[in-house]
C-alpha cells in the first residue's frame, strides 16, 4: 500500500547521495503532489495531469532553453551555417539528428510499453549515480531500446 512511497522516497535519497539534483527535485515534486494527494482531491489529478503531459511540458521547457541563446544573439544564423563546414559541426548535426530520432522513438516505446518504464529508470538513475551522468537518458534510453528491439526483429 506504500510501496510507492517508499520507492520515491529511496529515489530522493539516492540522487541526495549522488549530488543529482535533477532527480532529486523531480522526485520531491512528485512525492510533494502523492503525499498531498492524499489531502486533497485536486492535487490527485494534479498528479495525473503530470504524468501524462509532463513529458511534452518538459520538452517544451527544454526546446525553450536551447533557443535561448538565438533570442539572446549569441548564436545567429551565421554561426549556424558555420556548424556544416566543420568535422565536429557535421558530426553533432549527425548527431542531434539521431538523437531526435531516437527521442520520438522513446517516446512512443514508453507510451506503447510502459512495463518497460522501471527498467529505464533504474538505467538512467545508475548512470546518474554511478558514472555521473545527466539524466535525460529515459527518452534516449527508450529510443535505443527501440532500435536493438527493432534490430533484433529484423534479424530475428
Amino acid at each position: 500500500m506504500y510501496i510507492e512511497y517508499i520507492t520515491l522516497g529511496a529515489i530522493l535519497l539516492l540522487s541526495l547521495v549522488g549530488h543529482n539534483m535533477t532527480v532529486f527535485y523531480a522526485s520531491a515534486i512528485v512525492l510533494g503532489l502523492k503525499v498531498l494527494g492524499l489531502k486533497v482531491l485536486g492535487l490527485t489529478s494534479l498528479l495525473n495531469t503530470l504524468g501524462s503531459q509532463g513529458l511534452n511540458w518538459g520538452i517544451i521547457i527544454l526546446t525553450a532553453a536551447i533557443l535561448v541563446p538565438i533570442a539572446n544573439g549569441t548564436i545567429t544564423i551565421h554561426t549556424m551555417l558555420t556548424a556544416f563546414r566543420t568535422h565536429a559541426g557535421i558530426i553533432a548535426i549527425i548527431a542531434g539528428l539521431l538523437a531526435a530520432v531516437a527521442g520520438g522513438s522513446g517516446v512512443d516505446l514508453l507510451k506503447d510499453t510502459p512495463d518497460i518504464i522501471p527498467a529505464l529508470i533504474i538505467g538512467t538513475m545508475a548512470g546518474v549515480l554511478l558514472f555521473n551522468g545527466v539524466a535525460v537518458g529515459p527518452l534516449i534510453a527508450g529510443g535505443l531500446t527501440y532500435f536493438i528491439l527493432y534490430l533484433g526483429k529484423l534479424f530475428s
